[in-house]
């Protein structure tokens, strides 16, 4: 294929001009000259006539049509704004929670250690204002606060109040590893808002609870506002951008600036409401404003512009581009009316054929017209067009080399014989020489390559595909009247390193397994796709001994141990199984694609089995076999419950376990019974 883009384009261009001029000399005694004045006059004058009414009626028709699109394509984008900023405000909101359990940990750490500091109220103050925290409370195994970093709150009673009575969940199944993160609510003892989180106190019953003021985490949020974000879009002249609460009916954005009380009434869900198709409005001096609305979380965003302003600027534009169009003409006609009264048909049919031989791919010749020096100073211009022209091009290649952006340019149209487009095609879409040739040959052949491509979409990127295992690109292209004009980039090294990133992200470091959150995400998207009479059970295991392996054989070891649990774990059916890593030395899985409970048994006995016949070596000379115990839950596509609550049952029935026979698993129905 070849490289010069624009200057494939500009030989065919001139080849259609000369073909124009030999056709219209093949009219026998009147004179090229008379012909083309007459007729070329009135055709012209026709043209513009007839292009400046159509365009006028046209665009007074499509105006409003075209500002719809605008103001909705304008108010979509903020409210995708909002969504991105929600979640990344959820994101932010779960690695504090994360932050917070992790200084709650901290505190039982240095009560286990060191309770006295606990007994004084301002030395427990000073540990709070260490931690980063607001208050410290720690209970005894009845709930009851004993100590506090808050005097008055020694002696409240977990039990007596509905805020407080959650975090009992840690008394009731306790284990030092439970632990509760609460959403900010008015507390019990004092009913001051307030964000508290809880872990299981060390080395005896209780919990230790820390507080925090929810004005932290409220900084975050104040971005993920409609006057923030409004302040981010650049609006053209009298326009603006207004945000309504559609539960108080009041104005809470504009773009340019909250206006008085007076003038923010008039901005009503009554008066608004119905513009998501665009309307026209009339304000209190008079004037129309042409109004798009839309609804989103509650919220009325609208986008309003001046009638006049949007009328005026269109049609200023509308008389531009015809005075330039009738300038390009009236220039055509100059040139075409100076080549027709030379009368060189014969000259234009060497011209002709030598244009035939550089679009077919003969770039370096040169046309020689000789005879008169008209003749040769068309010759001579048109080979420094074709000179200049490809200089333009390989110019145009060099820049894009230098740039190192992996990119190349198409353009092909109906009336054309060939796909033009820049170098780089072979290597951004994996061709062969063969295939760069066939394609300039046959451009059907280019587009049947490209929807090939298209074919393969990457899910949640707009415009990336795939075009082998390891190599993506982007395809950027627009419809013209007869053909299409696009640009393809190489965004291999940016999909793979998103894909990489996505899977440290949800992945355990040290198994290779489902992070938590992770699993739960997947587990819920896997039930919510079961078909009816299908059964899955979610499974918690926790390593039996594990604590013993760490202190006899160094964490080393203990590692060696969990990535061997994991790789069993990873060995089980991809169609049947999700697995993950909770923490430590807790583990989960869901299995799931099977019909009867018989199924999932065999299963777990089959995995319990597995763990029995595979060692794993402690010392030079010491294997041991991997030994979990484990508890499920099963259900089916009529249950009612969550992946959080199922994931809670099974933990119990893991407990059970443990505390029946360590090394086996049972049923949560089983401790029913």
């Amino acid at each position: 294929m070849k490289s010069h883009f624009f200057f494939g384009k500009k030989c065919d261009k001139i080849k259609r001009k000369v073909t124009l001029l030999r056709a219209e000399n093949t009219n026998g005694g009147m004179s090229m000259q008379k012909i083309f004045r007459k007729n070329a006059v009135m055709i012209v004058t026709i043209a513009i006539l007839i292009l400046f009414a159509g365009n006028s009626v046209v665009t007074l028709f499509s105006v409003k049509r075209q500002q719809y699109h605008t103001f909705s394509s304008k108010i979509d984008q903020i409210i995708q704004t909002m969504k991105n900023n929600d979640k990344e405000i959820e994101a932010i909101n779960a690695n504090l929670d994360v932050d917070y359990v992790t200084r709650a940990k901290a505190t039982a750490y240095i009560l286990e250690h060191n309770e006295e500091v606990f007994q004084r109220v301002a030395e427990l103050q000073r540990l709070a204002r260490l931690l980063d925290v607001d208050e410290i409370h720690v209970t005894d195994e009845d709930g009851v606060i004993i100590y506090s970093s808050v005097g008055q709150y020694v002696g409240v009673d977990f039990r007596k109040g509905k805020q407080t009575s959650e975090f009992l969940s840690i008394l009731e199944d306790y284990k030092e590893s439970n632990y509760f993160v609460q959403d900010e609510q008015p507390n019990t003892a004092e009913g001051k808002v307030m964000k508290y989180v809880a872990v299981a106190r060390r080395g005896k019953k209780g919990i230790v609870q820390v507080g925090l003021d929810p004005e932290r985490q409220k900084k975050e949020t104040e971005r993920n506002t409609y006057k923030y974000i409004f302040s981010l879009f650049p609006t053209d002249e009298g326009e603006e951008l207004f945000s309504i609460d559609c539960d108080t009916d009041t104005l809470t954005a504009l773009s340019r600036g909250m206006p008085d009380d007076s003038i923010a009434k008039r901005y009503t869900l009554e008066r608004f409401q119905d513009c998501t198709q665009g309307a026209l409005r009339q304000k209190k001096d008079g004037t129309y404003w042409y109004v798009v609305t839309k609804e989103y979380n509650n919220t009325l965003i609208g986008a309003s512009i001046p009638v006049r302003v949007l009328f005026f600027k269109l049609l200023f534009n509308l008389l531009a581009t015809l005075l330039c169009l009738v300038c390009v003409e009236i220039i055509m006609l100059v040139l075409l009316n100076y080549l027709v009264n030379q009368k060189v048909i014969i000259g234009i049919h060497q011209i002709l054929n030598g244009l035939n031989r550089i679009t077919d791919g003969n770039y370096d010749m040169t046309i020689e017209v000789g005879g008169n020096p008209e003749f040769e100073q068309l010759s001579s211009g048109i080979n420094t067009m074709v000179k200049s022209v490809r200089h333009s091009s390989d110019r145009l290649a060099k820049i894009l080399e230098m740039s190192e952006v992996p990119l190349v340019a198409f353009e092909y149209q109906e009336e054309w014989g060939h796909v033009y487009v820049t170098k780089g095609l072979k290597e951004i879409l994996n061709l062969t020489d063969m295939d760069i040739d066939s394609f300039y040959q046959d451009k059907q052949l280019f587009i049947n390559r490209l929807q090939e491509i298209m074919s393969h979409p990457i899910k949640g990127d707009k415009d990336i595909y795939r075009v082998t295992k390891d190599q993506y690109v982007k395809i950027h292209f627009m419809t013209e009247e007869n053909g299409y004009l696009g640009v393809i980039t190489d965004v291999s090294a940016e999909v793979k390193e998103r894909q990489r990133m996505n899977y440290e992200n949800n992945h355990d470091q040290l198994t290779g397994l489902c992070r938590y959150q992770y699993f739960k995400q997947q587990a819920a998207e896997i039930m919510q796709m079961m078909k009816t009479g299908e059964m899955c059970a979610i499974v918690m295991m926790d390593l039996d001994s594990f604590k013993q392996i760490n202190d006899n054989y160094s964490h080393d070891v203990g590692d060696k141990y969990l990535q061997s649990f994991g790789m069993l774990l990873q060995s089980q059916s991809e169609d049947h199984c999700l697995t993950a890593r909770r923490s430590g030395d807790e583990f989960c899985m869901m299995i799931y694609g099977y019909r009867t409970k018989e199924e999932i048994e065999e299963q777990l006995r089959q995995f319990w089995e597995l763990l029995e016949k595979t060692p794993v070596q402690l010392a030079l000379k010491e294997w041991k076999a991997i030994r979990a115990s484990g508890g499920y839950v099963v259900c089916t596509t009529r249950s009612e419950m969550d992946i959080t609550a199922l994931l809670h049952l099974a933990d119990k029935a893991l407990y059970r376990a443990k505390e029946r026979q360590k090394g086996t698993f049972i049923e949560y129905a089983e401790i029913e019974d």
